[in-house]
């Protein structure tokens, strides 16, 4: 899969579909297990089951080893941030759907391929429909996205404000 950029698949809808290494249970291992989701995403609890409770706290500047200047419109983001949400479904190891913080909700659905790879497809619905929304969650997700593949390939991530940073600009023309 080339194209790693997420789209606009409709008024405040973006998706992401990457192809990852497997097998399929350490993907879902990634995305439900609090210490190895912390290291791409966001630590917390998850109870998976539907109605259960998501807790998802983010310290962007332990995704990666490289030591990195916060953007100042992001200084808030320092100590960490955090929310909580409710699963809305759970099909272990193939689908986890959630709500986020602002309202919106994530799905993320795992499709084992023939080569013992996995495609992720993560879509991100109810956004609100501004630019600045598309351009920063779209940067945030690819980041994020990117951090999980290199640390499923075993290799040493990128950091976070650095990489962010520059995709709000590729974001800027492309969405």
């Amino acid at each position: 899969m080339d194209n790693k950029y997420g789209k606009i698949i409709a008024p405040g809808t973006l998706r992401f579909r990457r192809v990852l290494p497997g097998p399929i249970e350490r993907v879902w291992e990634y995305l439900t297990e609090s210490e190895k989701r912390g290291q791409w995403l966001a630590y917390g609890d998850m109870e998976l089951h539907v109605g259960g409770k998501v807790e998802l706290r983010f310290f962007h500047a332990d995704l990666s080893p490289h030591q990195e200047t916060l953007p100042d419109k992001y200084r808030h983001y320092e100590q960490g941030h955090g929310f909580t949400g409710q699963i809305r479904q759970c099909d272990p190891p193939h689908l986890l759907a959630f709500t986020w913080g602002d309202g919106s909700e994530v799905t993320i659905a795992l499709e084992e391929q023939s080569d013992g790879k996995v495609l992720l497809t993560l879509t991100h619905r109810k956004l609100e429909d501004k630019q600045e929304t598309r351009i920063s969650v779209a940067s945030g997700w690819h980041t994020h996205l990117g951090i999980l593949e290199a640390k499923l390939a075993g290799q040493v991530p990128e950091g976070f404000w650095a990489v962010h940073t520059y995709m709000e600009t590729v974001y800027g023309k492309l969405i």
